[in-house]
């Protein structure tokens, strides 16, 4: 299998996780960050389809100002319905899917000659970064809603 096809399956596959993860919250909040992830996997998905093809653009992920919206929104309702501990377990096994990306971005940016590709390919594991820091506070959140919901200030969502 190719760098490529293997990279949109690794895409495809965390777009269906979170999918699949959206319908299994019960708060708002929640679902909104994992359709949100998975509307991110589908940009990478393209993005990666575009550079096989020879067509690669480079697309700016607005992803943590996104989330730290939804974030702020649960803050002002103190919304913490359907939140529960056993929750965190899905979440890590997401920030495991997301490191194992950046790291697999990364690999290929370093091994592809084309400097569009490496640029790309170095987008991606940034943006997957990206992802692997919202699910640190989603994990966070989940541990302690109500005290990460009075006192969050979101510093580890901040733009980079």
């Amino acid at each position: 299998m190719d760098i490529y096809a293997f990279a949109m399956e690794k895409e495809k596959f965390a777009e269906n996780y979170y999918r699949s993860a959206a319908k299994k919250m019960k708060n708002e909040g929640l679902q909104r960050i994992c359709i949100l992830l998975a509307e991110e996997e589908v940009q990478h998905y393209k993005w990666i389809e575009k550079m096989k093809s020879q067509q690669p653009d480079v697309v700016e992920s607005d992803v943590l100002s996104k989330s730290k919206e939804i974030f702020a929104g649960m803050k002002e309702s103190k919304d913490t319905f359907g939140i529960c501990e056993s929750q965190i377990e899905l979440f890590e096994k997401a920030q495991e899917f997301e490191q194992n990306s950046k790291s697999y971005y990364e690999e290929k940016a370093k091994q592809v000659d084309d400097p569009k590709q490496k640029e790309i390919f170095a987008q991606l594991a940034q943006q997957e970064n990206k992802h692997f820091i919202l699910l640190e506070n989603v994990i966070e959140f989940l541990k302690k809603p109500e005290f990460w919901l009075e006192n969050a200030e979101f510093y580890h969502i901040d733009e980079f």
